[in-house]
């Protein structure tokens, strides 16, 4: 079979899948899983892996299994299936019906471990876990073989069948393989099978009180689902020769493990065992904040499906770990949303502009238009009336020379609207903060047209106030103030480079009317402000809540333009 046409750049693990095609290994069959553990929610590190091994898979017209690896009863839970189940299909993958579990396969497990204490290649172990480490040796010194490896495979076999039957407490005994206890791969010193576990599995229940271990599981659901690639992250390269040793001892279909570098984003975490730090400490709000680097997160911070596989396809695939600019990240969407986003106007700290000279009870509907990358999505009406509100930021009692917005005695354009110059402004007594603002407008300049062809330098964005829905806004930063989180010095801990502001609350914001019967999750432009998201929890339609997703400022394309003219 020759090599399929594909516009993405080709990698080494495409190139081996290749190769094997086009020597019939396999019989020509591509076929690749995802294995996560339900013990918390996917990541942006998670994506990479999906997107990687579905991709291979639809590039080739091969298969793929989604197979939760469901080991360990004590830390997985069917909530955590869910929204895995959830997140991959808001990827845009489909497993069609090969939805798997590895706890499918405890009975052929059991099995397997029976097979090999049969072979006299594993036994039962007595030593508690601190002696287990004792013996285990260190990197540039062996190990020490248990005094129980030289059971007989009549006693192993009778007392392993006694750990099944629930007669041990747990931690008082375990299956280990017997492998070598001198190898320089820690991992092939006589590494554990099975383990008690007393415990309610969130699939078989109390029907075993014996578990696999992840690594005796992995290798061996492979096997049984036929997969001929299994993709794995980098830390598991140490683990292959084990994998390797249980299916040439087992004499079963041995799938080709090829491991490829994790990928990490500055400015923040995608360790599990981390995340889970945060959430159980409180410092987010739940697994899907949207500070948080899980698909749930992003999910609900705004990021479409194709911005993130967009980006994944940027990084590259390598063999070696690396850490990505979090401005990569944002540019993906940013790409996205522009072409598919609705353009809406919202003020998020409201100044109130009264024009004088404006009639009364006049409101005017403007046109305005919905995505200027778009032809098709049209125009809307926008209503116009004496009282407006514009940006605090957009007006200043004594400007500067650079500052071309509002301010005593200046013009600028409204958008959509007319010219307006202001005349005066009124202040809070206690707090001398200006509150008000009074302007004339040029009855001439409808839709923000000059009529005499004078010029303005500033365009300002605004709401009717009459019209003004309000909403809760949240403006989000990095999550940590550190590039590199994870860097701290010894007996430091990590969370300290926790950015107390990531996430700004503003209660006053007041929105464009016809964003008021918007669904959660509908996703816009806020003219000037950024890309946002409606809240698919939080927002109500008698509380709407909205997510800054993203600013419009793309920090990567002003750094590649910055590289080029370096060149």
């Amino acid at each position: 079979m020759k090599e399929t046409e594909n516009t993405t750049p080709s990698h080494f693990i495409r190139n081996v899948i290749v190769s094997d095609i086009e020597n019939n290994k396999n019989d020509g069959r591509v076929h690749t899983r995802f294995p996560p553990e339900p013990n918390g929610y996917l990541h942006i590190g998670h994506a990479k892996a999906i997107c990687l091994s579905y991709g291979l898979a639809e590039e080739f017209k091969g298969l793929y299994n989604l197979r939760f690896d469901d080991t360990n009863p004590t830390k997985e839970e069917s909530i955590y299936v869910d929204k895995i189940i959830e997140d991959i299909k808001w990827l845009g993958f489909n497993w069609q019906e090969r939805l798997f579990f590895a706890s499918d396969y405890f009975d052929q497990l059991y099995e397997y471990a029976v097979k090999l204490i049969k072979k006299g290649k594993a036994f039962i172990c007595d030593l508690s876990p601190d002696e287990m480490r004792e013996t285990r040796g260190t990197l540039t010194s062996p190990g020490t073989n248990s005094p129980y490896r030289n059971r007989t495979i009549e006693e192993n076999l009778d007392l392993f069948e006694k750990m099944k039957a629930g007669e041990y407490p747990d931690g008082t005994r375990v299956l280990r393989a017997k492998i070598d206890m001198s190898s320089g791969n820690m991992n092939m010193r006589d590494p554990v099978m099975y383990r008690i576990l007393h415990a309610d599995h969130h699939r078989t229940g109390d029907k075993w009180c014996i578990y696999p271990t992840y690594d005796f599981t992995h290798g061996q659901s492979d096997s049984i689902e036929g997969i001929t690639h299994s993709l794995c992250s980098i830390e598991f390269e140490d683990h292959r020769p084990l994998y390797d040793w249980y299916i040439n001892e087992l004499e079963i279909f041995h799938p080709q493990q090829i491991e490829f570098g994790r990928m990490s984003i500055n400015y923040t975490v995608v360790s599990k065992r981390k995340l889970i730090q945060l959430v159980e400490s409180g410092i987010v709000n739940g697994w899907d904040d949207p500070r948080m680097p899980t698909l749930s997160g992003m999910r609900r911070r705004g990021y479409t499906p194709m911005s993130i596989r967009n980006f994944l396809d940027l990084t590259g695939v390598a063999k070696h770990n690396s850490t990505v600019d979090f401005a990569l990240l944002e540019h993906s969407v940013r790409e996205d949303l522009n072409k598919i986003a609705p353009r809406r106007m919202a003020v998020l700290n409201p100044l109130k502009v009264i024009i004088d000279n404006y009639p009364d009870d006049l409101v005017e509907e403007m046109d305005a238009i919905n995505n200027p990358e778009d032809e098709s999505a049209g125009t809307r009406k926008v209503p116009f009336s004496k009282e407006l509100f514009i940006e605090h930021s957009d007006f200043m009692e004594d400007p500067p020379k650079k500052f071309f917005r509002l301010g005593p005695g200046r013009e600028v354009r409204l958008r959509y609207g007319y010219f307006i110059t202001c005349n005066e402004f009124v202040k809070d007594e206690k707090s001398g903060e200006i509150t008000e603002l009074h302007c004339t407008y040029d009855p001439a300049s409808r839709g923000g047209n000059s009529p005499d062809g004078r010029k303005v330098k500033a365009t300002l964005h605004w709401v009717s106030a009459s019209h003004a829905v309000k909403a809760e806004v949240r403006l989000f930063s990095h999550l940590f103030m550190s590039e590199n989180p994870e860097a701290v010095e010894d007996g430091v801990d990590w969370k300290t480079n926790i950015n107390p502001e990531s996430l700004e609350v503003l209660s006053e914001a007041m929105l464009e009317p016809c964003l008021k019967d918007e669904k959660p999750g509908y996703k816009c432009q806020f003219e000037r402000q950024g890309y946002f998201c409606l809240d698919e929890f939080d927002s109500s339609p008698d509380h709407l809540v909205f997510n800054r997703t993203t600013t419009l400022r793309d920090t990567w394309a002003r750094i590649q333009k910055q590289a080029k003219k370096g060149k």
